[in-house]
């Protein structure tokens, strides 16, 4: 096996989630410690070169946002010859554009809620929903508003009419880019953790938020996340479900699953993160805990499926 002593953890950068990966990239930075490696914090907006990384043996990406998930820096280490976890540039640029995700789901038969592109902004607003935005979606009353790219629930909005459209522009961040409109499925939100081809327990997400938007995520202390509840058949489905999701869109080494079910206990798949976050209280760490794994556990484990 290629031998690994120091490591860079890249983090930081420019996005919209840079607080979460400051949190991250400091908790796995001391840990990777804690396993015996040497180990150098690199924030993204202080890397003048990719270049640098060369002189480490391996790349530990804790970036989020698109420059840690949208591909572009693995191509760039790809060429550079330099070892870093977690999926290919393919995988980054597939799992990155959740139009994309779903039209690969969909070809490969995994379900996944349905969906409308639109281009976001004054114009829609202007002309407002008309009754066959929501047809395609019957019997949903809701339709979810999200970013085709962006990652933490950033400008993701429930919509039911015009005015909640029109709500949905003045406190959107970034309104001119591409949206989808999703269906609105009522139901359990679940996460699965994978790590070397591996599903780790899948955790429940509850929020008395109206849903897991990022208040719900990084804010409120009422978010509860616990093993999910599932029947052995249950869990066997949304296991197989998960790693074929995963293979579909050519992920490797570690990831993390996001999925609904509905009332009648249908799996859909929501997304997939290539970078998925890791502060001492995300779900990856929490689900391996459900095993007996510590932290070091986990962070050992994700540079060992890399390798």
């Amino acid at each position: 096996m290629y031998k690994i002593n120091n490591i860079a953890v890249l983090y930081g950068g420019s996005s919209s989630e840079r607080e979460i990966s400051l949190e991250s990239g400091n908790r796995v930075h001391k840990s990777i410690l804690e396993l015996g490696y040497e180990s150098c914090l690199i924030d993204f907006n202080d890397l003048e070169s990719l270049n640098k990384l060369i002189n480490y043996d391996y790349v530990f990406i804790a970036l989020h946002g698109f420059e840690g998930e949208g591909g572009k820096l693995q191509d760039n280490l790809d060429k550079l010859n330099i070892r870093y976890s977690g999926s290919g540039p393919d995988a980054c640029s597939n799992t990155w554009n959740k139009k994309l995700t779903k039209e690969i789901l969909y070809k490969n038969h995994i379900r996944t809620p349905k969906w409308l592109d639109v281009s976001f902004g004054k114009q829609i607003v202007k002309n407002g929903l008309d009754a066959s935005s929501f047809d395609k979606f019957r019997p949903f009353d809701y339709l979810f508003l999200k970013p085709q790219e962006d990652g933490s629930s950033i400008d993701i909005f429930k919509i039911s009419d015009n005015e909640s459209l029109e709500d949905a522009y003045q406190k959107c961040i970034k309104p001119e880019r591409d949206f989808l409109f999703e269906e609105y499925i009522s139901g359990r939100e679940i996460t699965v953790t994978i790590i070397n081809k591996k599903c780790l327990p899948p955790i429940e997400i509850i929020t008395n938020n109206d849903f897991y938007d990022y208040d719900a995520k990084y804010i409120s202390d009422d978010t509860l996340h616990k093993e999910a509840e599932l029947s052995e058949i249950e869990l066997k489905e949304i296991e197989t479900i998960s790693l074929n999701a995963f293979e579909a869109l050519d992920c490797k080494g570690w990831g993390r699953v996001d999925l609904l079910q509905d009332e009648r206990g249908n799996f859909y798949v929501i997304e997939i993160n290539t970078v998925p976050g890791m502060t001492a209280h995300s779900n990856v760490p929490k689900s391996a805990s459900l095993l007996g794994f510590s932290y070091n556990d986990v962070v050992q484990e994700i540079i060992n499926a890399s390798l």
